[in-house]
This record gives C-alpha cells, structure tokens and sequence, in this order.
C-alpha cells in the first residue's frame, strides 16, 4: 500500500519543523514548505535524515501567484496531499491605534485568506478520493484575544472558523478538518523573551511551563490519524490551562 503524502507549511522551524519530523517518522511522505530557496534546502536536510523521499518546496502565502505553482507542480508529479497543515503564518504586531492599515491587511491576506486558498487547492484531489484531513494551526489568542495582536487574533479566529465551515462542506466525502490552538510553546521566541516577561507569561498558565512542539506535533499525528476518524469541525487547546473553552 502506498505511503499517504503529508503537506506541512512553515516547516523550516518551530512548531511546523515538528510536525513534519514527526509524520516523517509517521510513515508520510512528506513535502514541508519555506518561503525561501534555502529554508526548502534546510527542511529537505532535515526531512532526508528521516526519509530519502521526503522534499523541502518554496511557498509564499503572500502571493497568489506562488499557491498556484504549489498547487500546479503537485498536481503534475501526482504528489497532491492526502493531509494539509497549515502551519505557516506571520505577525506584525502594534497597538491598534497605531496599526497600518497595511499591518493589519497583510497578516489577514498570509494568515487567513493564503491558508483559505491553500485549503481550496488541496481539496479537489481529496474529494476525488474521498478521503482527506486537514489541520489548521490557529492559537490561544484567537480565543483570548491578545493586547497589540489584533490583527494576529482576528485571522487566527478566523481560521477556527473556517476549519468548522470546511468540516461541515467536505464531511460526506470522509475528510476531517481541525484546527490546533497551541498557547505558550518553547520555541526559539519565547527562548529570546527576557526574565520578566517570561515569568509574567508563565504566570498565566496553570501548569507552570510552557509547552514543547513535541507535544503540539504529538497531537496534530493524532488528528490525522485514523483513530481520530470521528473528529472533525474541532478545535484542540494545548495551552497547559490558561484557557479553558
């Protein structure tokens, strides 16, 4: 039986590394995504220690123009996948007295509209074969809200929300949709916070920690996983307690 083919966006680092090591060692083939001809080259390495037919691709949520070669290479080499992460996203953060309309526009048209696109090109081949998953990486803030991340926070629940539309669209056709909201995860950001605002941040959260991208890859292998068939229009919080839905 062949091997299901993974997608997972911003896989050069953080949580998007993670889980794409992680379903490598799933048995996925796994195409991981960079907004740069060297973070491909970088995720290749890495994926390669795993698995020799493993790749690292170019991807810019930004541009339109750059979705559309994804999806027209995958299609020509028959490697259109079987589960989407969505993992890649950015920030610009400001007070929102201060936010540039085009702060606040380019986060939405990366976070929000690029994931969207990403979404709609994958899932005519799962239709097709009737079966699919697919895992939008959202955020505790997209539930909390967070001060000078309105932009961030907006697309975030906004993804939440189409995770639940796309759930309710593509159900008879056996594709699960979830959304993964991490909280606080050790990652090279948090590790470069300084003392106070760690703490201030560790303070928020019952368990005292923060969470590891283990942990967060941990659970998006199980929700694309065939145990978790009955799962789908759900949102997952891993945030150690500090919100509980």
């Amino acid at each position: 039986m062949p091997k299901k083919r993974a997608l997972v966006t911003g896989a050069s680092r953080g949580l998007g590394r993670a889980i794409a090591a992680r379903f490598a060692r799933d048995g996925f083939v796994v195409s991981g995504t960079a907004t740069s001809a060297e973070g491909a080259a970088r995720i290749a390495a890495d994926l390669a220690k795993i698995s020799s037919d493993n790749q690292g691709l170019v991807l810019d949520l930004a541009q339109v123009a750059s979705i559309d070669k994804l999806g027209q290479m995958l299609k020509e080499q028959d490697q259109m996948p079987d589960v989407l992460v969505a993992n890649a996203g950015i920030t610009d953060d400001d007070l929102v007295l201060r936010m540039k309309t085009e702060q606040w526009q380019r986060v939405l048209d990366v976070n929000l509209t690029g994931t969207f696109l990403l979404c709609r090109l994958v899932l005519r081949a799962m239709m097709k074969q009737r079966w699919g998953r697919i895992l939008l990486l959202g955020s505790v803030v997209g539930h909390t809200g967070n001060v000078g991340q309105a932009n961030y926070a907006a697309a975030k629940a906004g993804l939440a929300a189409l995770g639940r539309s796309l759930a309710l669209e593509f159900a008879s056709r056996t594709i699960t949709v979830n959304t993964l909201a991490p909280g606080f995860i050790q990652t090279d950001m948090t590790a470069n916070l300084d003392e106070r605002m760690r703490n201030h941040m560790l303070a928020q959260i019952p368990l005292h920690r923060y969470g590891t991208v283990e942990e967060v890859a941990a659970a998006a292998s199980f929700l694309v996983s065939d145990e978790a068939s009955y799962i789908t229009g759900q949102v997952l919080h891993i945030n150690g307690g500090m919100y509980m839905n």
